[in-house]
């Protein structure tokens, strides 16, 4: 059995469990309760008993909406006026879009040319204005329409607001199930998994968080690992298309001093994962928000008996990836 954390949010940390608290009643109105389910086949395969929490069925079908809730809610008005932009491959633009949307002002989101196009459709639904760029050039085209605009960059993952949105999602899972072992979470920039770091150090100190990430964008592992903050795959080729980008500072900070560990994961068994939560378990899930099932299927005998929580963490796909029997 994996060790539990040692992370005290009380450490100096940027985001404590007060700050997550605080998101939960800011965002309650918006956001659902989503259920948690779990599948006796699963459980088989795996020899552990597994607790999905579905963020799949979340407002704009990812947990992200619960970060952007945050991070636009809790703005001044005289901030919020001038309208805010990100750059997302298409689930944090698509929560930007929403949680602007709600607050009555303008939205701006950079995505990556090669986005899946169900991702850029539902951004434009929810109000949007859509800017393409390369996949390496995001962050300066985002700096640039927030310079003509004039409007507040919001960071999918490195800012205080959106990762104590993000815990959120944790915080609710440790109430519906409050005797999880483990908890894992995919990790791209990392602002899931540091906000239910900070969420499960205080609720449910003896449960280890771990994430959950593709080998072919394994900065996070190797940041982790070696204690320095690695750079960014360099034209990442995986189905987890939500997971391109490298691990922030403020996660790699937090992680850091929970002495997090990350699972990697093949594409194969990503691919697979996706498609048992498909065909198994009637839910759609997209290739990102299934490495959480595939890190408990690369992580066998490590995790036998245990009870392992699952956050999936959003459905937004073309099924491009499904090959059926």
């Amino acid at each position: 059995m994996v060790e539990p954390s040692i992370y005290a949010p009380e450490d100096g940390s940027p985001v404590t469990i007060a700050d997550v608290r605080r998101a939960a009643r800011r965002i309650s109105p918006y956001v659902h309760r989503t259920p948690v389910i779990t599948s006796g086949t699963i459980d088989r395969l795996t020899g552990t008993s597994v607790a999905f929490k579905c963020e799949n069925l979340q407002k704009v079908g990812a947990f992200k909406a619960r970060g952007a809730l945050n991070a636009v809610l809790g703005m001044a008005d005289t901030t919020a006026a001038r309208g805010v932009v990100t750059h997302s491959s298409g689930n944090h633009g698509q929560a930007l879009a929403y949680a602007a949307a709600i607050r009555g002002v303008r939205c701006w989101v950079v995505m990556p040319d090669h986005a899946p196009q169900v991702k850029v459709d539902a951004v434009r639904g929810y109000g949007a204005e859509v800017v393409f760029c390369a996949h390496a050039e995001r962050d300066q085209v985002a700096s640039a329409v927030a310079t003509e605009t004039g409007a507040a960059f919001v960071h999918p993952f490195d800012d205080p607001m959106v990762i104590a949105g993000q815990g959120t999602a944790a915080l609710e899972f440790l109430e519906q199930v409050p005797t999880l072992d483990v908890l894992i979470t995919p990790i791209g920039g990392g602002g899931l998994l540091s906000g239910t770091t900070v969420a499960a150090a205080t609720i449910s100190p003896t449960t280890t968080v771990i994430g959950a990430e593709p080998e072919r964008v394994d900065d996070a592992a190797r940041s982790l690992a070696t204690g320095v903050r690695q750079p960014a795959v360099p034209r990442p080729d995986t189905l987890a298309d939500g997971l391109l980008t490298g691990i922030g500072t403020l996660p790699f900070e937090i992680l850091t001093a929970a002495g997090t560990e990350i699972i990697t994961v093949d594409e194969d068994t990503i691919r697979a994962a996706a498609t048992l939560h498909l065909e198994r378990m009637k839910l759609v899930v997209e290739p990102s928000g299934a490495t959480g099932l595939a890190a408990v299927m690369t992580a066998g005998e490590r995790l036998r008996g245990a009870s392992v929580g699952v956050l999936i963490s959003g459905g937004n796909t073309d099924l491009s990836w499904y090959r059926p029997g």
